[in-house]
This record gives C-alpha cells, structure tokens and sequence, in this order.
C-alpha cells in the first residue's frame, strides 16, 4: 500500500503543476471509502472482529464501480480533450492506485474472516455472501 500512495503523492504532484480539468467528485470518494476500508481491516485484524470484515468486503464493490465510471468518464474526456490527455492519464492513475489500495484491504478483510472463522472467501464473490452467512451461523 505504502508504494501506491508513493504514487498517487508522485501523480498529485503532477497535477498541481496545471489548472483543475474538471471536477474530482468521484476520486475524493473513492480515497475516502478506501481510507475507511484500510482502517476498518486493520481494526477488524487487531480486534478479531469477523463482522467488520465483512463490512470492508461489502465495500470493495462500491469501489470497484467508482472506478470503473471514474475510468469511462475521464477516457470520454481525453477522447474530446486531447490536448489534456496527460492530465487525465495521471487522474487515471490516481483512481487505478486507490483501487488496488481497496484491493488490498479487502485482502486483509478475506485473511481476517479465514484467522477469525476458518472460512476461505478469497476469489469467490458469489460464496463470499455464502461464506458470510455460514460465519454468522457458526
């Protein structure tokens, strides 16, 4: 996570150098909710706490839609801005690097739910749900 942010930091560096493109709606939130995942995975591995990782799974396809609007949004923008594509590659860059930072906190959420409840939801996003009903039962 430490190397993203080292990114994202390099990437706003950047863009500070020019004037705003256009409104950054999206990206705040998408660091926001990622924020909220990494401490909730961090509190949920010190506290054991099965139920808060869930939560961050619960999380990880808000992000995962963010970004993937964020993306159609700024490449229909580079498609009728070119003269601003370099801009919005650094955008993309800052959202992609959020996105795995979310990643990796759902990591942690998967690793905590297998430490805590002996469930293995990793890589299956339909028996994540079921896995979360089976810890709830246990």
């Amino acid at each position: 996570m430490g190397d993203l942010s080292v990114s994202i930091a390099q990437s706003a560096m950047a863009l500070m150098k020019e004037p705003v493109i256009r409104p950054l709606i999206d990206i705040p939130h998408i660091a926001g909710l990622a924020q909220s995942m990494v401490r909730k995975a961090l509190d949920a591995f010190v506290n054991r706490d099965a139920d808060l990782a869930r939560s961050v799974l619960a999380s990880d396809d808000a992000v995962d839609n963010m970004r993937t609007a964020s993306y159609h949004e700024l490449i229909s923008f580079m498609e009728n801005n070119p003269q601003q594509i370099g801009q919005a590659l650094y955008l993309l860059s800052v959202v992609r690097n959020l996105e795995r930072i979310a990643d990796h906190s759902t990591n942690i959420a998967e690793d905590v739910l297998f430490l805590v409840k002996g469930i293995d939801v990793r890589h299956h996003n339909e028996e994540r749900s079921r896995g979360a009903d089976l810890a709830e039962s246990a």
